[in-house]
């Protein structure tokens, strides 16, 4: 739902109302069976989202095609002509205008094949530059797709051409590094097979991508946040909350619990800095209403490759009535884990198998970090099937002891600048077996970090050369996101030596929770004890968390560093990452 600076309270009751009604812009249905199965394919008759004449319900100009159907949706091989252009789109009952590939949105599905050397021309149709990068992708640094850092950027009317060597399997996703054009449609799912073939123990798949538009120009909504960072929290305490807390926990701890969150001019409800009264939640670009619906056969076992392409958004996940077991992180496979819910932060992958046991509907539930809206598609042996849709959870609040915060003294490496840093984690702590805040004892199975094990262990068994500490700061008020009290602007690269193991230590002393994304490299994140966890391309560090993982660089160039949330990114949490030339550095 969208709610534009200076909107009277009727527009926001009548945005609410068209959020909830959710009318779609068109049903992207990521779907395919397994090869060597033994499972017919869908038709097009039993293709959710399709009527009579089997074209997309929707409000696009043109349908948006099956990938079930092979066409158009789907893009296999080995060479690509991709197409960056403006569509109109309308997901609220307010026709805006979107960026677009192949006039789809989401993007195309891209299926590659790893051991493949891929083509992938794209063409810009836009009136400004623009870029794709391929999100986790291990390729050369000028392939990147960074503009400033890896190449120019792709100016109107040019094609560039991307080629380079698919060296990994798994699932991924691409999108826009050019201003804000991935949050108004510039995304896509990448799905890679192995160099040895699809491997046994799943009947069917379905790309699940989550996104979220808003109707507000991305450009107005960067300036309200910098004018009053907080404007989208609509979830403030109350007058009544503080009563109720009052009469549960007694007055005097109550005033003294608003006292310090005044004191810090903070408040333990900016869990999002953009809400749901901002945004409309997409899966596969469907609303909640539009009901994105992936088949199954009872019996069978089905893998959700879940991408969440969101710019400022963290969701979390759950099935009801179905378990579901983590069998990759960020396109690596991991042990199996069975849990019945997770958090996925921007711009991280999880691949899920589930295994439906009635020929009956099943909900796939994404809400909201801060419990503002959701998105939510259904799993289904039939199309027009639904189940119903979970309440959202109760709205979760920060506290001090999540952000591990003290006031009027610095941190332990004495980096971090005072002037645009509004808070300090006094006490960080690595945390990794907590699921979150909003998660924690809640009555379900949740994934930590802590759960998960990248099969094959590290792929560098060396002890690092060097340690790197930063720490992720920000001043809320004035919406200034920065490493170590600097932002972009102010910074010099970080200098990574070619091949080296390198270890990052990160201290996330703000309260909002980052995914942090290195390109080119794995993150290899380890337990404090040392032991290896995770292979990971995004790595979510909460508030007051303390978390550390290794690298080590094999590629030379420029590559970019930063908070993947959107707007943090664009308002100073990004660092240029140098890694030297082999010979110079072994002159070095």
């Amino acid at each position: 739902m969208t709610r534009s600076p200076g909107a009277t309270p009727l527009e926001i009751d009548r945005a609410r109302r068209r959020f909830l009604q959710g009318l779609t812009a068109g049903v992207f249905v990521l779907g395919s069976v397994r090869p060597g199965s033994g499972i017919a394919g869908l038709s097009a008759a039993e293709e959710p989202g399709r009527g009579p004449s089997g074209a997309a319900d929707g409000l696009l100009p043109q349908a948006l095609p099956s990938a079930a159907s092979s066409a158009g949706g789907v893009l296999r091989g080995t060479e690509f002509n991709l197409e960056i252009a403006t569509r109109a789109v309308n997901f609220t009952g307010a026709r805006r205008i979107a960026t677009v590939v192949n006039g789809q949105l989401p993007g195309p599905l891209l299926c590659w094949r790893q051991g493949d050397t891929v083509t992938v021309r794209v063409t810009n149709r836009l009136s400004v530059p623009t870029s794709i990068h391929w999100h986790g992708m291990l390729l050369p640094a000028d392939m990147d797709g960074v503009p400033g850092l890896s190449f120019p950027g792709i100016r109107p009317g040019e094609t560039f051409v991307y080629r380079f060597p698919v060296l990994q399997s798994g699932t991924y996703w691409y999108h826009s590094h050019s201003r804000f054009q991935e949050q108004v449609g510039l995304y896509g799912a990448i799905r890679i097979e192995p160099r040895e073939g699809a491997q046994p123990g799943w009947d069917r798949e379905h790309v699940v991508l989550l996104s979220d538009w808003t109707d507000i120009d991305p450009e107005r909504l960067y300036r309200t946040l910098k004018v009053q960072s907080d404007y989208y929290n609509y979830q403030r305490r109350t007058a009544a909350d503080f009563i109720a807390d009052a009469h549960e926990h007694g007055i005097a701890p109550t005033l003294a619990e608003r006292r310090m969150w005044g004191h810090m001019r903070m408040n333990p409800t900016d869990l999002l800095d953009v809400s749901g009264h901002a945004y409309t939640y997409l899966m596969n670009g469907a609303t909640p209403a539009g009901n994105w619906t992936g088949l199954f056969r009872r019996g069978e076992r089905v893998r959700l490759r879940i991408i969440n392409g969101s710019s400022m958004s963290f969701f979390d996940i759950r099935i009801p009535g179905l378990d579901m077991t983590i069998v990759a992180a960020d396109g690596q496979e991991v042990e199996p884990v069975t849990v019945q819910e997770f958090r996925i932060g921007a711009a991280e992958v999880y691949d899920v198998l589930i295994r439906p046991q009635a020929d009956s509907a099943y909900t796939l539930f994404a809400q909201a970090l801060d419990r503002s809206g959701y998105a939510r598609g259904t799993l289904a042996p039939a199309a027009g099937m639904q189940a119903a849709v979970p309440p959202l959870d109760p709205r979760p609040l920060l506290s001090m002891s999540d952000m591990a915060m003290g006031m009027g003294s610095m941190p332990e490496s004495g980096h971090v600048a005072g002037v645009m840093v509004d808070s300090i984690a006094a006490a960080p702590a690595s945390r990794l077996d907590d699921p979150g805040v909003g998660l924690r004892d809640n009555g379900r199975r949740v994934l930590t970090y802590a759960d998960l094990h990248t099969r094959g262990g590290p792929l560098d068994s060396r002890e690092p050369e060097r340690e790197i500490r930063l720490h992720l700061t920000g001043h809320m008020q004035r919406f200034v996101w920065s490493f170590d009290g600097q932002k972009f602007s102010e910074s010099v690269p970080l200098q990574f030596r070619h091949g080296k193991r390198l270890r990052i230590v990160l201290v996330n002393d703000s309260m909002m929770t980052h995914p942090i994304h290195l390109h080119g490299m794995w993150s290899e994140v380890h337990a404090p004890d040392g032991t290896f966890l995770a292979r990971k391309h995004t790595v979510v560090v909460q508030p007051g968390q303390l978390l550390s993982y290794d690298v080590t660089p094999a590629e030379a160039g420029r590559w970019a560093f930063h908070c993947h949330l959107l707007y943090h990114m664009e308002a100073g949490m990004f660092r240029e990452v140098l890694v030297g030339h082999p010979e110079s550095d072994r002159r070095a």
